[in-house]
């Protein structure tokens, strides 16, 4: 049945052109056809946030966030606690993060701005009687949107915008994309909207893959003021790696946007001061998630759909000193992933190794559709079945040509090949990352070992940067009363108050 609907779906495409339509009112009958075949498929609800660091759910741990909803999904679901974006070819992560969410493919293989050539995630799904349809963040082109989903509303085709004033676009009932207009709803909110008005115009005649990426919680970081009064009155604590500032430039310091957003040093009161207001955007996130999970259960698809919550990568926000996401740091490297629905086992979770590029295979799995040839994840299920404890025994985190990092259950290595300057942590004993043991004699062996695994893992990612073999003494920075640029996102208080 697969190739059926797959030349259906071609044959249609190839007689009425652009009419698109047309082909989506023919498209069930083959769908329909399938899913008796098969049997009943579960729906896939896909909630995907923006720069959200993976300790900032309360049911994970953090008792300084209020995250209500999404600790429902903690407690319903598995939740994977050592899961990693598979780093990252650009300054905007997102980017590249979100195009190897959705071909399965680590960013070396792959064209992230376009997805050329790629076969994506939902677009595999629609090929199999699936109705797609998304809202939000797409950074990967509108031709591979186009290709991915079947049906959208309030679609922001960029990497970041003024959450009152979103640029978004619809797919019209002609197969076309709407003229640009700019939302002044609250961007969580307008996402939400837009899925919610879909489950309550689904007709339930095909499973349907809803794909919905908040801009949240990415700076600018402006929630509505009854979600920061709370954090504004009782002010998040630093992080417990926070630094004045980074000791070193790894490579993304001097011409970075997210370094610019705070001053250096960095002042304890600002940082709390941010924390606040990314705490607020995360629960805010939450109380809209709440809306949309709601209204499944109101719908009556709650029993039959997969719900999967993730992020596109972490951020630093005083971390290491550092404001961004530009780094290989845990904080920036590892975000939440919990799944939840019909088959996952409740309250349960693992550490083991997992990438964010697993999610493509692991759907396929839950729906019975065929996995495409090549795909560089693996399926999530055996996890949460018991089949497996572990997927992977490490992780590898490249980020452009200026960082490099592998770790195993206890041992991290990071290298900076600009400056020949190497790290590396006892994740055991400081999960933090704050002391450095390079010049540790009594763990050379391990660096061996270490640099032998990265070099394994750059033979087997097509990743050709040269990565030094011995560490050099960094050169110190001191950033100190460096002047900064506002991006044209930022709210006039936040430009006031940050930048003036």
């Amino acid at each position: 049945m697969f190739y059926a609907a797959s030349f259906f779906r071609r044959l249609v495409g190839a007689v009425v052109g652009s009419s698109f339509g047309f082909a989506l009112a023919f498209f069930p009958m083959v769908a329909s056809a399938a899913a008796t075949a098969q049997g009943p498929r579960p729906n896939v609800l896909f909630l995907f946030a923006d720069d959200q660091r993976a300790d900032t759910i309360a049911a994970w741990g953090n008792p300084h966030i209020q995250t209500p909803h999404l600790d429902k999904l903690v407690a319903t679901g598995f939740s994977f606690r050592a899961n990693y974006i598979f780093g990252g070819d650009a300054g905007a992560v997102c980017r590249p993060s979100r195009a190897m969410l959705m071909s399965g493919k680590n960013w070396f293989r792959i064209d992230t701005r376009k997805l050329t050539g790629e076969r994506l995630l939902p677009e595999v799904l629609g090929e199999n009687g699936y109705v797609t349809f998304a809202t939000g963040k797409w950074h990967n082109g509108k031709p591979s949107w186009r290709r991915a989903f079947q049906r959208g509303k309030d679609i922001m085709f960029g990497g970041m915008s003024n959450h009152l004033r979103v640029p978004v676009q619809d797919l019209g009932a002609d197969g076309q994309l709407t003229p640009e207009r700019v939302s002044e709803k609250f961007s969580s909110e307008l996402f939400a909207d837009a899925v919610i008005d879909f489950l309550k115009q689904y007709d339930g005649r095909q499973p349907f893959f809803a794909y919905v990426a908040f801009t949240a919680p990415h700076d600018p970081r402006m929630a509505p003021p009854a979600q920061v009064a709370p954090y504004y009155a009782r002010k998040p604590p630093l992080p417990p790696n926070f630094l004045p500032q980074h000791p070193f430039d790894n490579g993304h310091m001097l011409n970075c946007r997210d370094e610019n957003l705070a001053p250096w040093p960095r002042p304890e009161a600002v940082v709390r001061d941010q924390l606040a207001e990314y705490y607020a955007m995360i629960t805010h996130l939450d109380e809209q998630i709440g809306r949309i999970l709601a209204t499944l259960n109101q719908t009556g698809q709650a029993t039959n759909t997969i719900i999967i919550y993730s992020a596109d990568n972490g951020l630093a926000l005083g971390s290491h000193g550092l404001m961004g996401k530009q780094n290989v740091y845990e904080h920036s490297m590892r975000v939440p992933l919990i799944f939840t629905g019909p088959g996952i086992p409740a309250g349960q979770s693992t550490t083991a190794f997992t990438y964010l590029l697993d999610v493509f295979p692991t759907v396929c799995d839950l729906t019975g559709v065929p996995a495409p040839a090549g795909l560089e994840g693996e399926s999530l299920r055996p996890l949460w079945e018991g089949r497996k404890t572990k997927i992977r025994d490490t992780i590898f985190l490249p980020y452009m040509t200026i960082q490099r990092a592998v770790r195993n259950e206890r041992w991290k290595l990071i290298a900076y090949p600009e400056i020949s300057h190497l790290q590396l942590f006892d994740l055991q004993a400081d999960p933090d990352e704050r002391r450095n043991l390079i010049e540790a004699p009594e763990h050379r062996g391990e660096v061996r070992r270490l640099l032998a695994l990265m070099k394994d893992w750059q033979t087997r990612s097509g990743d050709t940067l040269e990565v030094p073999t011995a560490s050099k003494p960094y050169p110190p920075i001191d950033l100190t009363g460096r002047p900064r640029k506002y991006d044209p996102f930022q709210p006039d208080w936040v430009i006031k108050k940050y930048f003036e």
